[in-house]
């Protein structure tokens, strides 16, 4: 184990603060922040080392990744939580205004859904990135998890297993195999990788991350988080048998209580695939 993950784990086993969920959270993301750190290039850091820097480069990698605001809220918390069991507690801004993070988006019922089709994926240079944008659409994946996705592990028949070092919040889970689609891009994805992941053996997870902003951007493609927003609208659809309200489906006060359990019981599958702990949370792809 690194020194800052291993010092970050004592501090929070040291300064039981909050109850045994907000505890849990907390070192869980602090896992996290310290391994992104040394994907980002910071290495041989301790709970001593956090600087001004850091912060800035966190904060620009998650805007990269699409990473909700609420979330990367969260995450500065947890941080500025950490700066002030260390005494470090002005290396972080005290406002986020400071690293441009607006303010939380709420829930609309307007589509943020996107579809890639065969001809955007024809502009892709880079063989990895094309395969891993598949898996975006086929699963509704994040970004992260497509990149390190490793077919061989993850490919179980009728579901696909995520690692908890793939997944935001360092959760593992599962998501099923439903159609021949995905069963085309998870046959693409091991023919590709191999026993590996889509990273190739000569780049890292860094160096993978840009080149597929670069070549999504050359293909003019973006806000591939869109991409999670239309697996979601079209689970909700198939699980229901009606379009969600972001799609242009009934709204909330238009269902009967007996189309109201079937939503409630939609969002939390949805919730679960997805990767979210909050079934709350799915009302942003789907409306409400």
């Amino acid at each position: 184990m690194r020194d800052l993950n291993y010092q970050l784990k004592q501090l929070c086993q040291n300064n039981r603060d909050g109850s045994y969920r907000t505890q849990a959270d907390r070192e869980r993301q602090l896992t996290l922040i310290a391994n992104q750190l040394h994907e980002l290039g910071y290495r041989r850091m301790n709970t001593q080392s956090l600087k001004p820097k850091h912060i800035e480069a966190l904060v620009a990698h998650w805007q990269r990744e699409e990473i909700t605001t609420g979330t990367i809220k969260n995450r500065l918390s947890t941080i500025r939580w950490w700066a002030d069991k260390v005494n470090r507690q002005n290396v972080v801004a005290r406002s986020n205004d400071h690293y441009g993070i607006p303010d939380r988006q709420y829930v609309t019922n307007i589509s943020k859904a996107t579809v890639i089709t065969a001809l955007d994926l024809e502009k892709v240079g880079d063989q990895h990135v094309r395969m891993s944008l598949e898996l975006q659409q086929a699963f509704g994946l994040r970004r992260e998890e497509a990149i390190k996705f490793q077919p061989d592990y993850a490919d179980r028949g009728d579901h696909i297993a995520l690692k908890e070092s793939w997944t935001k919040g360092g959760k593992a889970r599962v998501i099923p195999v439903r159609t021949e689609a995905q069963r085309a891009a998870l046959n693409h994805a091991r023919l590709l990788a191999g026993k590996g992941s889509l990273i190739p053996s000569s780049r890292n997870y860094r160096h993978q991350l840009r080149i597929y902003e670069r070549h999504t951007a050359n293909a003019g493609l973006s806000k591939m988080h869109g991409l999670r927003h239309a697996y979601a609208q079209q689970r909700y659809e198939e699980l229901t048998g009606w379009k969600s309200p972001a799609a242009g489906g009934p709204t909330a006060k238009a269902l009967t209580p007996e189309q109201k359990a079937v939503d409630q019981q939609a969002r939390l599958t949805i919730s679960l695939e997805l990767g979210h702990e909050r079934i709350q949370i799915v009302s942003i792809y789907l409306g409400k």
